[in-house]
C-alpha cells in the first residue's frame, strides 16, 4: 500500500481504488450516489427516533468535510470517499479512535449499490487496516454489522476477520436499538495475516 500525503487531501491507494478525504469539490457525485442508492443506505444508518433525515444540500456536505478535516488533524477519525477509476463510488471510515491503553478505531463502510459484489469494499477495509496498523499504529480495529446485512457481512467474511459474537441493542439505527455481530483485527493478527492480505487485495 502507498500513503500520499501533503497538506490535505490524504490519498491511500490500493491496486483498483483510491481512497482519499472528501472536499466540497466531491459534493456532486457524492450526492448522485446517496440519491439513487439512498433506499439501500439509510436502513443501516445512525439515526435517532423520529429524527429526519441528514441533510444532503452543499452546505451540509461542506459542514461534514470540515469536521472529518478537523478529526483527521487531531488523530480522532479519518474519513475516506471511495475512487474506482477516478469515479465517487462510497466511502469508509476509521473512526472514535481512542489512544491511551485502547490504542483503538471503528471502521464503517458503504459502497454504490451499482458498484457492489466487485470486490471494492473489501479492499477498501484492507488499505484502512494497513493505515491503522502500519501508518498511525493502532492496536486494536473493530467492525459492528446488524446481523441481517448480509452485504456487510459479506465483506468481513470475505476478509476473514474474527467474529467476536453479538452486542445487543448496539445502536439506533433508522429509529430502532439493533443488535451488532462485533468483528475485530489486533495489530498481532495483522502482523501475521499482513502479506496475505496486502497480496490479495492490494498488490
Amino acid at each position: 500500500m502507498m500513503a500520499r500525503s501533503s497538506q490535505a487531501p490524504l490519498e491511500l491507494a490500493g491496486r483498483r481504488i483510491v481512497l482519499r478525504t472528501l472536499t466540497d469539490h466531491d459534493y456532486e457525485a457524492w450526492y448522485a450516489v446517496r440519491a439513487r442508492s439512498r433506499d439501500w443506505l439509510v436502513p443501516w444508518e445512525p439515526r435517532p427516533k423520529g429524527a429526519p433525515l441528514p441533510a444532503e444540500d452543499p452546505a451540509s456536505f461542506a459542514a461534514r468535510c470540515a469536521l472529518r478535516e478537523r478529526e483527521r488533524h487531531l488523530g480522532t477519525g479519518y474519513g475516506f470517499g471511495i475512487f474506482v477509476d477516478g469515479r465517487f463510488a462510497g466511502e469508509i471510515t476509521l473512526s472514535s479512535i481512542q489512544r491511551g491503553p485502547f490504542q483503538t478505531g471503528h471502521v464503517g463502510y458503504w459502497i454504490d449499490r451499482e458498484m457492489a459484489g466487485r470486490g471494492y469494499t473489501p479492499e477498501a477495509v484492507v488499505v484502512v487496516l494497513a493505515f491503522a496498523f502500519d501508518t498511525i499504529a493502532l492496536h486494536r480495529v473493530e467492525i459492528s454489522i446488524i446481523p441481517r446485512n448480509h452485504a456487510s457481512l459479506r465483506v468481513v467474511e470475505k476478509l476473514g476477520i474474527r467474529a467476536e459474537g453479538v452486542a445487543r441493542k448496539y445502536l439506533e439505527i433508522d429509529g430502532e436499538w439493533e443488535d451488532h455481530a462485533k468483528f475485530a483485527m489486533t495489530i498481532e493478527e495483522w502482523q501475521e495475516r499482513r502479506d496475505e492480505l496486502i497480496e490479495e487485495w492490494i498488490e
